[in-house]
């Protein structure tokens, strides 16, 4: 099983935001939509903030070094 990247995501949020502009697409179906594509983004929020995290933490390590010389 492969995982699942943030392209992955975003390729998927582009499906379903074009679903919606483009189809008519029913109350329930929009209302699922809609709720599948929130997930995704709170799913991509998580890995960006993650990803930030580490940028930071490899950023602090690298001005600590720096600044022993």
């Amino acid at each position: 099983m492969t995982q699942k990247t943030i392209q992955d995501d975003f390729q998927k949020l582009e499906k379903i935001i074009n679903k919606l502009e483009g189809q008519q697409v029913g109350l329930e179906e929009s209302l699922t939509l809609f709720e599948e594509g929130s997930k995704i983004i709170k799913n991509c929020h998580g890995q960006l903030k993650k990803a930030k995290n580490k940028f930071e933490e490899i950023k602090g390590d690298l001005e600590s070094e720096i600044n022993k010389e």
